[in-house]
């Protein structure tokens, strides 16, 4: 039986509590249904039977939250929890994972949340110079957290870019230029010993953090709509992750989080010219202020990969990141 053992099995809880493996594999043999009320990141194959977490965490062969008897679908999983309000839903989802592994930190509020809370060591990527690079560094350093930092220079990002895009699902130059920044902290976790990554993703989808939120009127199908889009790029990165032996966890796609975010209205998460204000409230409990309130750049851009991108392009005369991609081999 494959259970939530470490690795990329995942693992697995209930009612906040994380279930030892054997206590996992007792109550599967007993009732595959037992499956249903699992939370956590999980795929399970047993005796015929195979389950997987509610948002499709782990990678796995079946849909997100089925469980199956061959291919026949005999149940979903709807994990159980207690509701609470959002800073102990957070807390709760962050400790959960705490157990083990290293924190994607950046500088900005989502990922120094996760880190405050988990006080495990984290990893900060980018080229030289990067937003994410100086501001991950000064977030440790404020937060008094043990930093990895990985200065990725334009040879690492031109050595990457067959491999990782080979490994992705969708092969275009935004989709790219995200896996590699994953590429760079899952090879580093890998290096440092962890099989697991705690990400702040998660959390511009639940709250508000696009830009695009400040001008839109109608923010909770927006909302609705790129959190809809999440499936793909949890796809998308974890296929890189787990090409390095490593998980991706995300405490913000936590069943008790999204409940308690959903419950919030969309006026009190993006207001005055502030995104993400119900996150930053909570986010005040923990972190100094200029890291709770501080505005950052997406991934692709604050790490420096996109422009580097962009650069190696027009090294090998190309007008654009796509027509590039276009040329790699494979």
């Amino acid at each position: 039986m494959r259970d939530d053992s470490p690795g990329p099995a995942g693992w697995v809880e209930e009612d906040g509590v994380v279930l030892p493996p054997g206590e996992v594999r007792a109550r599967l043999l007993q009732d595959p249904l037992a499956a249903s009320s699992f939370g956590g990141e999980f795929y399970l194959s047993w005796d015929g039977y195979r389950a997987r977490d509610a948002l499709g965490i782990v990678p796995g062969p079946i849909p997100p939250g089925t469980i199956l008897d061959g291919d026949r679908v005999i149940g979903k999983v709807c994990p159980r929890f207690r509701k609470t309000g959002l800073a102990e839903a957070i807390v709760t989802a962050v400790q959960l994972r705490s157990d083990r592994g290293v924190v994607a930190l950046s500088g900005g509020v989502d990922s120094a949340l996760v880190a405050a809370i988990a006080r495990r060591p984290c990893i900060v990527a980018g080229m030289e110079g990067s937003f994410d690079l100086e501001g991950g560094r000064q977030a440790a350093r404020e937060l008094g957290l043990d930093c990895t930092e990985v200065t990725v220079t334009p040879a690492d990002v031109e050595d990457a870019v067959p491999g990782v895009l080979s490994l992705i699902p969708e092969k275009n130059p935004l989709d790219l230029s995200i896996a590699l920044c994953w590429h760079f902290i899952a090879r580093s976790a890998r290096d440092a010993g962890h099989d697991r990554v705690l990400s702040g993703q998660g959390a511009d989808e639940l709250f508000g953090g696009y830009s695009r939120y400040l001008a839109d009127r109608d923010t909770d199908a927006l909302l609705a709509a790129d959190f809809a889009r999440l499936p793909g790029q949890i796809a998308r990165d974890q296929a890189v992750a787990t090409g390095e032996g490593v998980l991706i966890s995300y405490p913000y796609l936590d069943a008790r989080v999204i409940a308690a975010a959903r419950a919030i209205p969309a006026g009190e998460k993006v207001s005055g010219g502030i995104r993400k204000r119900a996150l930053r409230k909570v986010a005040a409990e923990f972190l100094p202020p200029g890291i709770a309130w501080k505005e950052k750049k997406a991934m692709q851009y604050g790490s420096g990969i996109w422009r580097e991108l962009q650069r190696l392009a027009r090294k090998r005369g190309c007008r654009t990141v796509g027509e590039y991609l276009a040329r790699v081999p494979g």
